[in-house]
């Protein structure tokens, strides 16, 4: 049986190699094969992870468009990277292609350590006076922020943080070793969001209260805390404006409170409440109460670049009195004020008989103007310019009476809550 004769290679004849790959170099007797890079088929995966109130955190969501658009261009320059490289490394001499005291560097070992006065500086040194708080109840719970003002186991926060509790339930504080620590309420003042908790320990970082009065727009803003229970994040930004008349209160319309408080652009979340702003040089300059939402209200939406904090130097002097007596005061006027006014200024709807307004000659229909040079046109501006001072203090009011502008000099009287 005669086996039959394979049909000649069309190739054997060919001198060169076969024509080049038209992504890598130009074909000749000194150039290399060039190869080109591989598609990278792994899947785009965003692990969700829960948070520490059992909810799975919501993943990024995926562009696709712009993630496969980029996956396209990162590889088109990879391949052509690859072909000049491919050329690149044919053309070297043989004797270049090994380098036996080449070296790829020493591993680095910096220091962790960063400037005192940059913002990983500044955290350094107030997270360990941060703690987080949660509050359990029958009807649920909640979380929140504080910090240490006294090393023997005070710490502020605000009221809203804790008042679920003061009924009944139990408060927890975890400090940034992760140690916990059951915690009681020493007083609360739902008028100005303040409250202070305290921990059976000794010989705890505190942190340094700074001078509020001093800051100026524009200066460095650092807030930390537990947004949404992730302990021990921070954020900066600046004071965005001082003086803000800021309204608080529960759902039910219950505790208001009235602050005129620093605005910051640092990032604050729910969460947040009751940590400290701390300054440039580490100081707490307020403690962080609310966040304003495109919704016009103040609630609890994620950080828009709106936040609000409670002047530490009005903060200091309410947790003086809660620490000594469990009550705050907050100063009035002894006057009632007509919401229904629709004029420029405040009405006085009624004068107490015998308080500071009716001692400093203020009358029922007086329209109240400004207090101390500063204009007020709302009856939440006037309550909390009166808040801002501390019982005792003298203010100066211009109101309007009969068409006659007239100056009071009132002695603010006091009120516990």
């Amino acid at each position: 049986m005669t086996t039959p004769t394979p049909p000649p290679d069309p190739f054997a004849s060919w001198t060169q190699r076969p024509p080049a790959d038209p992504w890598g170099p130009p074909a000749g007797p000194d150039a290399g094969a060039a190869g080109r890079p591989a598609e990278d088929t792994a899947p785009l995966v965003f692990p969700a992870a829960p948070d520490t109130l059992g909810r799975p955190l919501q993943p990024p969501r995926r562009r696709v468009g712009a993630v496969v658009a980029g996956a396209v261009l990162l590889t088109v320059v990879a391949a052509l990277l690859g072909g000049l490289a491919g050329a690149w490394y044919a053309s070297r001499d043989d004797d270049q292609l090994t380098d036996t005291g080449a070296s790829l560097g020493a591993v680095p070992t910096g220091s962790l350590s960063r400037p005192a006065d940059s913002v990983a500086g500044i955290a350094q040194r107030v997270l360990p006076t941060v703690v987080s708080i949660e509050v359990s109840t029958g009807a649920g719970g909640g979380t929140g922020s504080g910090f240490v003002i006294r090393s023997d186991g005070y710490v502020l926060t605000n009221n809203h943080v804790v008042t679920d509790a003061a009924g009944g339930g139990e408060i927890a504080v975890q400090f940034n070793d992760g140690s916990l620590a059951a915690a009681q309420i020493v007083g609360r003042s739902p008028s100005y969001d303040l409250a202070v908790l305290k921990v059976d320990r000794t010989g705890l970082p505190v942190a340094v209260l700074g001078d509020s009065d001093a800051v100026v727009v524009g200066d460095s803003a650092i807030a930390v805390g537990s947004p949404l229970g992730l302990a021990g994040t921070v954020t900066s930004g600046i004071i965005s404006a001082k003086n803000r008349p800021v309204t608080t209160g529960r759902d039910d319309g219950t505790e208001r409170s009235y602050i005129s408080a620093l605005q910051t652009d640092a990032a604050i979340n729910p969460g947040n409440s009751g940590g400290p702003l701390v300054d440039g040089q580490a100081k707490v300059i307020g403690v962080n109460s609310a966040i304003a939402t495109l919704s016009g209200g103040l609630g609890q939406s994620g950080s828009i670049g709106l936040g609000f904090s409670i002047p530490i130097n009005q903060a200091r002097r309410v947790a003086e009195e809660l620490i000594q007596d469990g009550v705050a005061t907050y100063p009035i006027i002894g006057a009632n004020l007509d919401a229904q006014f629709a004029g420029d200024g405040i009405r006085l709807a009624a004068v107490v008989d015998g308080g500071p307004a009716d001692a400093a000659g203020l009358q029922a229909g007086d329209v109240v103007t400004s207090i101390d040079g500063q204009p007020v046109s709302q009856a939440d501006d006037l309550i909390v310019e009166i808040r801002r001072r501390a019982p005792g203090d003298t203010i100066e009011i211009t109101y309007e009476r009969d068409g006659q502008e007239g100056q009071a000099t009132v002695t603010l009287g006091s009120a516990e809550g």
